[in-house]
């Protein structure tokens, strides 16, 4: 029997050290039918924050990847940013495989918890991304939430030189302010997947839920 496909499609060129390592490898060694190919144009992530968001021809260029993904024989597929979610939905439009965003399952997590949910980030497009989820969830099951968001831009400096004991120092620093003020704490960015720091509130990150999405729209395919 041919195993069930999951393309994942990616925004940065150090994916493997943030998706493929901590959390497909493990997944894949879990679910031994199921297999993981990879699309990635770190384009649509530097387009974003040149402009503030994701632009209207980074949405376009995401679609043709969703529908690449689904040529090449995807059964399911996972886009793993969070500034460019919204072109996760659309894609619903374009393909017939089921399609998400790797933060949604987390998002839905976070409505049910809380009224007050803090947003954590330190890339400038990927709050403003995830605040807009979480109010599109919320307004699914018809609930009025709070949000507050502190990003740390700073933080994601230090990532990107390669100094992780700082930029987790940083983002450690962040959760513990925003703790005080909120009933639960998002983490959207997969930069932030592996941080492990407990705070007086429960704490959501990206990563493992997505990838459990993932197992739970293919073992609904029929191959």
């Amino acid at each position: 029997m041919a195993k069930k496909r999951l393309a994942l499609i990616h925004t940065v060129n150090w994916y493997d050290k943030v998706i493929n390592t901590p959390f497909a490898d493990p997944w894949l060694k879990e679910n031994p039918d199921f297999e993981v190919f990879n699309i990635m144009d770190d384009s649509l992530l530097a387009e974003s924050l040149d402009n503030g968001m994701a632009t209207p021809a980074v949405y376009k260029r995401m679609q043709f990847y969703f529908m690449a993904a689904e040529s090449l024989g995807a059964d399911v597929a996972m886009c793993t940013c969070t500034t460019v979610a919204l072109g996760s939905r659309t894609a619903r439009n374009y393909v017939s495989i089921p399609v998400f965003n790797i933060d949604e399952p987390m998002a839905k997590e976070a409505v049910r918890l809380g009224t007050r949910l803090g947003i954590v980030g330190t890339v400038p497009t990927s709050p403003a991304a995830t605040q807009r989820l979480l109010e599109y969830e919320a307004s699914q099951i018809g609930k009025s939430v709070e949000i507050v968001v502190e990003c740390d831009e700073k933080a994601f400096e230090y990532r990107q030189q390669g100094d992780i004991p700082k930029h987790n120092e940083r983002v450690h620093a962040v959760m513990d302010r925003l703790a005080e003020k909120v009933d639960v704490l998002v983490l959207g960015q997969i930069s932030l997947a592996q941080i492990k720091h407990e705070t007086k509130v429960p704490v959501l990150q990206v990563g493992h839920t997505g990838f459990a999405e993932a197992k739970r729209l293919l073992d609904q395919v029929n191959k």
